[in-house]
């Protein structure tokens, strides 16, 4: 079996493939070669002789079309240009969310293969004036140019599945927390920096108020959801190719509350509190509260508890200890 991740140089695309080369299996097929593809090399990674870095632009079609050329079975598209920075940057944005999606689709449908394909979406497909709580048939109401790419990118999903050139399915991913690494232009990466920065013995500037929400899921959960879909029969999505991912709501106040329960006072006076309208603004359009039963009845999981992601970051990308 050969897998393809696009942005695979992001957090995500080499959890995932340190995950499925230890694996060594998709559902029924054994892995026998993974190939990360990025605008910049994957690093960090393992050697492991069934690993592939490819680098290249995803906005032309000929690059995707070589890079598809030698047939995937299982192919996740997790490449895509982040909220704050497809905002600020609407050329780039749909060049990338968009036109990228679109190249990679048709790229598959050139070959003939129908490999399995797993989108990686958002919760930002919703905004604007919305129920207190997303469900399942909640439609989606995009309020920034990412989430409109998003939204655009699951219907290209479904109606190449329709048209029977792959077995697509799209996640819906809620905010992830924590990300290892630098902060990076996504309107919700305070999330992660008020506790990644602070247990590395830094400062982390929050922008948003203590009484602002966010619907967030580990990294683990996150890999662990990524297998799970691409694993999962192509009946068990029936003809609605999409679903949101369970996680949990939590406040500013509560992240704040689980990071001293873990780490103490001296981590969290660590986060300096600087109002930004811009991000509040994004932030404040997010949905916050969803129910999710048929993606549980399907088997995706939540995190446990706030407290447990901090661990979760302690252990993954601190080896275990952190700066109290």
């Amino acid at each position: 079996m050969r897998v393809l991740i696009t942005g695979g140089a992001g957090f995500i695309g080499k959890k995932l493939a340190a995950r499925l080369l230890e694996r060594g299996r998709l559902g029924d097929g054994r892995i026998d070669h993974v190939t990360l593809f990025d605008v910049a090399p994957a690093e960090g990674l393992p050697a492991d002789p069934r690993l592939e870095i490819r680098t290249g632009d995803i906005t032309r079609m000929g690059v995707l079309l070589d890079l598809l050329r030698p047939g995937h079975d299982a192919i996740y598209h997790l490449a895509a240009v982040v909220s704050g920075a497809a905002e600020a940057d609407i050329d780039l944005g749909y060049a990338v969310n968009l036109d990228g999606t679109r190249h990679l689709v048709e790229a598959v449908r050139a070959f003939g293969r129908k490999p399995r394909l797993v989108f990686a979406s958002s919760v930002a497909v919703f905004g604007g004036d919305m129920p207190e709580v997303i469900g399942d048939e909640t439609h989606l109401t995009p309020q920034t140019s990412y989430g409109a790419q998003k939204a655009m990118g699951e219907l290209l999903v479904a109606d190449y599945h329709r048209k029977g050139f792959m077995d697509g399915r799209s996640l819906r991913l809620p905010t992830i927390v924590v990300r290892p690494g630098r902060p990076n232009k996504a309107a919700s990466t305070w999330a992660s920096s008020i506790f990644r920065e602070p247990l590395a013995g830094q400062e982390a500037v929050c922008p948003v108020g203590r009484d602002a929400a966010m619907y967030v899921l580990s990294p683990r959960r996150v890999v662990d959801a990524l297998v799970h879909a691409m694993e999962l029969p192509s009946e068990a999505f029936g003809m609605t190719r999409s679903l949101t991912l369970p996680g949990k709501t939590y406040s500013v106040a509560e992240m704040v509350t689980a990071l001293e329960r873990v780490a103490g006072r001296n981590v969290v006076d660590r986060i300096r509190w600087e109002p930004d309208p811009v991000i509040q603004r994004i932030v404040a359009g997010w949905p916050t509260r969803f129910e999710t039963p048929r993606a549980e009845r399907l088997g995706f999981q939540a995190d446990d508890s706030l407290e447990e992601i901090v661990q979760q970051h302690i252990e993954d990308e601190l080896g275990g200890r952190f700066v109290a």
